[in-house]
């Protein structure tokens, strides 16, 4: 007895298999607003950075250009994933493009934290005397700005997009922080050597963001299972019907897609229960996370003729 069923995992509904393109238009709409902002707040502190020597705000208004442009790929990847749904030619769209996005927003931060070591290290050996008052405003508007983005973002379950824009951002409210309280240092102080130190932590910051996308946009293109598989297999076993779960896979095409296959032994002798063991393996894949599962049903090894292949799998 053999069963292949595809469906969302929930209920098997055609209703519940749109991967929630609601959220996916409300996901856009915020990142092309957080790109606007960012871009509009780059322009601000790079003159400002060049018309008042402050190596931390050139280093900041870099670190928002960078992230301004991680903005609008993440855009342009959701904006491609809604238009081009699931269909004969792209299975399950192009939601694959949403990884693909978020892993090279990560490397773009790389450079970036070249440049802003390079010019602190320059700064370092030739401190520059900075315009503090006019640096100040700027760097408070920079971080409006992001703490703006950060509202915008906030709130419900956000997509890897989402949160590789997230975590840029957190670095960008600590870097204007860091600017912010580097110019006060300046001002009370006269040490101009703080200014190249604190560019110096802000590349920090942006290293710590640039890792957290690339490790989640690696998991994904890596096929890490998205959750513990020992765990799955033992609630499947306790399913009434299965008595053993010869192959289980899981991974993901995007951060809100998640997809499974899994071979499993039954006892029992009508398709009406077998029916009823399929279901609920997929309510349980379900509870996991799963979209889209795929359930094999098979007898036992001894009660069936067909011999399976190493990997568990007919030949």
């Amino acid at each position: 007895m053999s069963d292949h069923n595809s469906g969302d995992g929930h209920d098997g509904s055609h209703e519940d298999h749109r991967h929630g393109h609601d959220t996916s238009s409300t996901s856009r709409r915020k990142l092309a607003a957080v790109s606007v902002i960012n871009l509009v707040g780059f322009v601000a502190e790079l003159a400002g950075g060049l018309l008042f020597g402050s190596v931390a705000l050139l280093s900041d208004a870099f670190h928002m250009l960078f992230d301004a442009l991680a903005y609008v790929m993440a855009f342009a990847a959701a904006h491609a994933a809604e238009r081009y749904g699931e269909g004969d030619r792209w299975s399950y769209g192009l939601h694959r493009l949403e990884p693909l996005s978020a892993f090279l927003n990560g490397i773009l931060l790389l450079p970036m934290v070249a440049f802003i070591l390079w010019e602190s290290y320059q700064r370092f050996l030739e401190p520059v005397a900075i315009g503090t008052g006019p640096t100040l405003a700027i760097a408070l508007g920079g971080l409006l700005v992001n703490v703006g983005s950060v509202y915008i973002l906030r709130g419900g379950e956000m997509s890897l997009n989402e949160r590789g824009a997230f975590y840029h951002l957190l670095g960008d409210v600590g870097g204007s922080v860091a600017v912010i309280v580097s110019t006060i240092v300046i001002e009370l102080t006269g040490t101009q050597i703080i200014d190249p130190i604190i560019a110096g932590l802000i590349a920090i910051l942006i290293v710590w963001s640039a890792g957290k996308v690339l490790r989640g946009s690696g998991a994904i293109f890596l096929h890490r299972t998205p959750f513990e598989q020992s765990d799955v297999r033992a609630i499947l076993e306790e399913i009434d019907g299965v008595t053993a779960v010869d192959d289980l896979h899981a991974w993901q095409i995007c951060s809100q897609i998640t997809v499974a296959t899994t071979h499993l032994e039954t006892d029992v002798d009508s398709m009406t229960d077998a029916e009823t063991v399929n279901r609920r393996v997929h309510e349980a894949l379900a509870k996991y996370g799963v979209d889209h599962a795929t359930v094999e049903l098979c007898p036992g090894y001894g009660e069936r003729d067909t011999r399976l292949n190493t990997h568990h799998h007919y030949p």
